[in-house]
């Protein structure tokens, strides 16, 4: 099993995640993915989409071994979300 080290912070994991999905990918995959995941290796800004966290990531990790992957939902401020609002009743 491959034990896989970060080497940013979260802050600056975060920082540079986002800015290469609203620079580079979001155009690109936007349409037609709404609420699927991107991971986003943010050394090299290669990309992969899936339906949840675990495929995105283990496809990114196929592609390149030592990805820094950052990971968000598309259409959405974050991959989770918590608190009432998801609790909330659907109609």
């Amino acid at each position: 099993m491959t034990v896989r080290r970060r080497r940013y912070s979260k802050e600056e994991l975060a920082r540079r995640g986002q800015e290469l999905y609203v620079s580079q990918i979001q155009q690109q995959v936007e349409a037609g993915n709404e609420g699927k995941i991107v991971a986003i290796d943010i050394e090299t800004g290669n990309f992969e989409v899936a339906e949840n966290v675990l495929p995105a990531t283990n496809r990114l990790f196929e592609r390149n071994p030592d990805a820094q992957p950052w990971v968000i939902r598309i259409g959405h401020r974050a991959v989770y979300h918590f608190g009432a609002q998801s609790l909330a009743k659907k109609t």
